[in-house]
C-alpha cells in the first residue's frame, strides 16, 4: 500500500509524455512538485498548460545541460524523490547530431546526479533508460512468422542478464547515463533505480515520426479514415516486435519505485508490457484497420540502423522486487490511444 504522506518530487522533462502523466498523479496526491523542462519537445507547451489546470506546482524552464542552474535548483528545492526523464529520445536525431545527443543524455544526467549527490543525497532517483542499451540483438536467432519476428530462445522476453551492447549514438549516450546512475549508487550510495523501457504509449503523447510510434501510426490511421489517400511509410518489413506499456501502468510503476525500500536501489529493470502485450507493426495495423473500419495503405523503407527485430521485456525481476506488473491490456490501451489521437489530431 502506497504512503499518502506528502513528498517533494522533482521531475526533469516533466512536460513530456511520461513526465506530464507522472506530474498529474503527483498533483492528485497533493505532493509538492517541481518540474524542469526546456519545452523543446512537440506537445511540451500543451502539456504544461494542461498540468496548470490540474493543480499548483513550481516550474523551471531550463536545460539539464546547464550544470550551475541544476545545482542551484536542486539545492533550493531539496527533493525527496527525483524522476529523471529529460533526454534526447530519437535515434535518428542522435545520428544526425551525436554531440547534442551526448550532451543532453550523458552530460545532462551527470549534472543531475552531481547536484543530488551534493544537495539531496537521501533522495530516491529513478531514471528512464531504454532497451537500446542491449544493442541491435542481431547475434540472436529468430523465427519468422507471417506477422512477426520471434526471438527463438526468449519466449518470455528478455531479462536483465542480457549483455549490454551500446549501438548508435543514442544507445551510447543513454547507456552511459544508465551506467552512471548505477555507479553513483555503488560509489556514493545514492538511491538510484534504472528502468530500461521498451515502448510506452497513452494520453498526453504528442507523437512524431521519430518518437512515439504507436501514437504516430494511430494518427496515420485516423488520417486515412478521414480520407487521406497518401500512404504512410514504415522502416523494415513491419514484423519488428515491441511490448507496449500504457501510461496508467507507468504511473503505478514510478510511484511504486518512489516509495520503495533501500533494497531496490542500485538495480536496473527491464520494463514493458511483456509478451501478452506485444505487437509487431503489421499486427498493430491489423488492429487499427478493424477498430476504425479502414483499409490502411503504407510503403516500405529500408530498416533503420541498429533497430532491434524484437524487444519484449521479461518483467519478473521488477514484479518480484516492486510487486508491479502490467494491468492494461493492449486492446484496451490501444482503444484509449485511438480516442486520444482522435481528440488532438482531428
Amino acid at each position: 500500500m502506497m504512503s499518502s504522506l506528502k513528498k517533494r518530487l522533482l521531475i526533469t522533462g516533466g512536460c513530456g509524455f511520461l513526465g506530464s502523466n507522472l506530474a498529474a498523479e503527483a498533483l492528485r496526491r497533493g505532493w509538492e512538485l517541481m518540474i524542469l523542462d526546456n519545452l523543446s519537445r512537440t506537445g511540451a507547451k500543451e502539456n504544461r498548460a494542461w498540468l496548470s489546470s490540474q493543480g499548483s506546482y513550481q516550474f523551471c524552464q531550463a536545460d539539464v545541460r546547464d550544470a550551475e542552474l541544476i545545482d542551484v535548483m536542486v539545492q533550493a528545492f531539496a527533493p525527496e524523490i527525483v524522476f529523471h526523464l529529460a533526454g534526447q529520445v530519437a535515434m535518428t536525431s542522435s545520428i544526425k547530431d551525436p554531440r547534442n545527443d551526448f550532451e543532453i543524455n550523458t552530460l545532462g544526467t551527470l549534472n543531475v546526479l552531481e547536484a543530488i549527490r551534493k544537495h539531496a543525497p537521501e533522495a530516491t532517483v529513478t531514471y528512464s533508460s531504454t532497451n537500446k542499451v542491449y544493442g541491435d540483438l542481431e547475434t540472436l536467432s529468430y523465427n519468422e512468422t507471417k506477422t512477426r519476428w520471434q526471438a527463438t530462445h526468449y519466449v518470455d522476453g528478455f531479462t536483465e542478464s542480457l549483455p549490454l551492447d551500446f549501438r548508435s549514438p543514442y544507445g551510447c549516450s543513454k547507456g552511459a547515463a544508465d551506467q552512471y546512475m548505477l555507479d553513483y549508487h555503488r560509489v556514493y550510495g545514492l538511491k538510484t533505480i534504472v528502468f530500461r523501457h521498451s515502448s510506452m504509449y497513452g494520453g498526453r503523447q504528442y507523437a512524431t515520426i521519430d518518437q512515439g510510434w504507436v501514437g504516430w501510426f494511430c494518427e496515420q490511421a485516423w488520417a486515412q479514415k478521414r480520407g487521406n489517400k497518401t500512404p504512410f511509410t514504415i522502416c523494415g518489413d513491419g514484423k519488428q516486435v515491441r511490448d507496449l506499456l500504457h501510461a496508467d501502468d507507468m504511473i503505478r510503476l514510478y510511484f511504486s519505485a518512489a516509495e520503495s525500500g533501500p533494497e531496490v536501489a542500485g538495480h536496473a529493470f527491464n520494463i514493458g508490457g511483456g509478451m501478452p502485450q506485444s505487437k509487431s507493426l503489421l499486427e498493430l495495423f491489423e488492429f487499427l484497420q478493424v477498430s476504425l473500419d479502414v483499409k490502411l495503405r503504407w510503403n516500405h523503407l529500408p530498416a533503420r540502423s541498429s533497430d532491434q527485430r524484437v524487444f519484449v521485456a521479461d518483467c519478473r525481476k521488477v514484479s518480484a522486487m516492486l510487486g508491479w506488473r502490467p494491468q492494461v491490456t493492449v486492446a484496451d490501451g490501444l482503444s484509449r490511444m485511438l480516442d486520444w489521437t482522435n481528440q488532438y489530431a482531428a
